[in-house]
């Protein structure tokens, strides 16, 4: 093998006896990057291609890696157990007795409220409850909630009540003061001491159930959610209403029935955990060992009712927490021996917008931009369809 290297006059080479030297001119200014060409046995490389075909192999190899460990692990149909592993029933309804349960709960959500929006529920029985998870600087987000899907006066001889659940930012106090007086202009915050962020989002989601058990337990219909959302609140009646016949039933509040066993959304009944460390949803065999999710509704938005909510949260603090807030309630529901309900009006992306489009959605993904969800919901009021 012989090879050399040529930059303007200087010159390294390396060869055998068997070899003839060969150079080309190397130093080539191509705009601003000077480039080397390597000759290797009169054949040119360019070191940075070589770079990037390594590069791309490797990330080939690493994606056939994390694709094999999806077939890893226990087999979720055959083997699943899931802590505790115990009849979690008993327990509820110890709790629901106000009963010492036999068991020691092994999730405990011990934060402390910042805020507590304590007046929210004084003195009524909303028929539907929003709790909608926001952030700390989404003030525009919550000002045209307020106005919009979440309005504690759309309609008439509908009690409706709206709170908005945030966390702490580590380090950051600016928006305290900001944060204060939108507190005391509409009493609708619930805050509790722990880091806002994507890994808590199973605290944050908690957190909105300890509440409404503790402030608002007469609710009879809870509706969690996201604030980039849209929502129809008519079409939440009319899906309570008769959630097997929506939504080709026609209202009649007459028939809502709180003590109804109800979770629903949009369903997820077959998935598999993310097992590529570079994603998002990544979770490790040590987190979560077998290789199918539980059938679980998206977090996005679902309705729960008040029966529901109880069975829900009593149960949660006999169940492992997991950091993806959708599956760890799929989980929970499982133990509880609570059915899920699905609804494809329920969309966990942003569904194309028509105005006949919306008649029946419930909830769309992908509002984000206030403005955008003031219009639509606007019109879509105007046509009786929220």
């Amino acid at each position: 093998m012989c090879y050399s290297l040529k930059r303007d006059n200087a010159r390294f080479s390396s060869m055998d006896s068997s070899c003839q030297l060969t150079t080309l001119p190397t130093g080539k200014f191509v705009g601003h990057n000077f480039r080397y060409n390597l000759h290797l046995n009169n054949v040119s490389f360019r070191p940075i291609k070589l770079l990037t075909y390594a590069s791309v192999l490797i990330g080939i190899l690493l994606l056939i890696a994390g694709i094999c460990t999806q077939f890893q692990g226990k087999n979720y149909f055959t083997e699943f157990s899931y802590p505790l592993d115990i009849d979690i029933l008993p327990e509820i309804q110890n709790l629901k007795n106000g009963l010492e349960p036999s068991v020691s709960p092994i999730t405990v959500f011990n934060y402390s409220y910042l805020k507590a929006a304590e007046s929210v529920c004084s003195g009524v029985k909303p028929t539907v409850l929003f709790v909608i998870k926001s952030a700390r600087p989404h003030m525009l987000r919550r000002n045209v909630i307020r106005q919009t899907w979440g309005s504690e006066s759309r309609f008439p001889d509908v009690v409706i009540r709206t709170v908005f659940l945030i966390g702490t930012q580590l380090g950051n106090n600016s928006l305290d003061e900001v944060l204060n007086k939108e507190d005391a202009a509409y009493k609708d915050l619930v805050q509790a001491d722990f880091i806002d962020s994507y890994s808590n989002n199973t605290l944050k989601t908690m957190m909105g159930f300890k509440w409404a058990v503790q402030y608002c337990s007469h609710a009879q219909f809870i509706a969690f959610s996201d604030d980039d959302m849209y929502i129809s609140p008519l079409n939440i009646l009319r899906f309570i209403d008769s959630p097997d016949l929506y939504p080709d039933n026609s209202l009649s509040n007459s028939s809502i029935q709180p003590d109804l066993n109800l979770y629903a959304g949009y369903v997820f009944a077959n998935s598999a955990p993310m097992r590529l460390p570079w994603l998002k949803w990544y979770i490790s065999w040590d987190e979560y060992k077998y290789n199918m999710w539980p059938p679980y509704i998206t977090a996005g938005a679902y309705i729960v009712s008040r029966r529901t909510l109880l069975d829900l949260y009593y149960a949660s603090l006999f169940t492992q927490f997991l950091r993806f807030d959708d599956v760890f309630l799929g989980l929970v529901a499982q133990k509880a021996h609570i059915g899920l309900r699905h609804s494809s009006e329920f969309y966990f992306w942003k569904k194309k917008y028509t105005a006949l489009g919306y008649k029946n959605v419930i909830a769309s993904h992908g509002y984000s931009d206030p403005q955008e969800l003031f219009s639509i919901w606007e019109e879509q009021k105007k046509l009786g369809h929220a």
